[in-house]
């Protein structure tokens, strides 16, 4: 795929995204970002020009990736607008905000949402990352498709809605169990316990739910109904927020597998 993708920004994502597009070829004009140290980190691993004014932003790329927070996608995007041709493909990385916010200024605008959470520090393959593409114009998603295509081996259509309710999903899957994990590693960490004694059950719970669907799959006190035990450990909590949040995903699984 002979073109070329100017990224906008240079935060987690937009560093994962351009190395990959980098590795496979595509040319990289182009790193935008406020601070021009960060874009200057970016641009040279990719050999890119690092500018810091959007205003600087060249008309020469075949695609222009938004990958900003969701609060400043509208900003960028209104004074991108300035720059470069309406008739550019233009597109944001966000999995929550709809892609109609590009259509006051882009007639060729979509979404191309890579579902992972990225890390500076942690290396990503692209590969295993399902990438979600949506233009409401078919031959401008087929691009997306496409270039998707290059770098991950799961990529997708899925318009708005669908793409905001798998943002959700992915909030509970990941930012909530994280949270959950902390918990778990502040409770052994009080005991003087290594919290990687639990980390065997955390890779068999992923394992198990990758051949089985979650409901079946659930274990624990709450899941028997062993109201005894539940009792033991709330008495254990001494944290009130580990003790309500105890309480209401009990109550919950309760309801869920032993409905009067």
């Amino acid at each position: 795929m002979n073109t070329s993708v100017s990224i906008i920004g240079a935060g987690r994502l937009a560093t994962h995204l351009a190395a990959a597009l980098a590795g496979k070829g595509i040319i990289i004009p182009q790193i935008f970002s406020r601070q021009l140290s960060k874009a200057a980190i970016l641009a040279q691993k990719v050999n890119a020009e690092a500018i810091n004014d959007l205003k600087a932003v060249n008309d020469k790329s075949d695609f222009y990736i938004i990958a900003v927070s969701d609060d400043a996608i509208y900003e960028v995007a209104h004074q991108l607008q300035h720059v470069i041709s309406s008739d550019k493909l233009v597109v944001h990385t966000s999995g929550a905000a709809p892609s109609t916010l590009l259509v006051p200024f882009f007639r060729n605008y979509g979404v191309f949402y890579p579902l992972q959470s990225f890390s500076l520090d942690k290396a990503v393959d692209f590969r295993h990352v399902p990438i979600g593409v949506y233009s409401p114009i078919s031959q401008n998603e087929k691009l997306l498709f496409s270039l998707g295509s290059l770098i991950s081996q799961q990529v997708q259509c899925i318009d708005d809605h669908q793409r905001a309710e798998l943002h959700l999903a992915a909030v509970f899957v990941n930012n909530f169990t994280n949270y959950l994990f902390h918990i778990g590693h502040d409770i052994t960490n009080k005991a003087n316990l290594p919290f990687s004694l639990l980390m065997p059950l955390i890779q068999q719970t992923v394992e198990k739910i990758k051949l089985s669907p979650p409901v079946d799959m659930q274990t624990g006190p709450a899941r028997r109904g062993d109201h005894s035990t539940i009792q033991r450990h709330l008495s254990q909590l001494e944290v009130e927020d580990y003790k309500s949040l105890y309480e209401l995903i009990t109550k919950q699984i309760l309801q869920l597998y032993h409905k009067k």
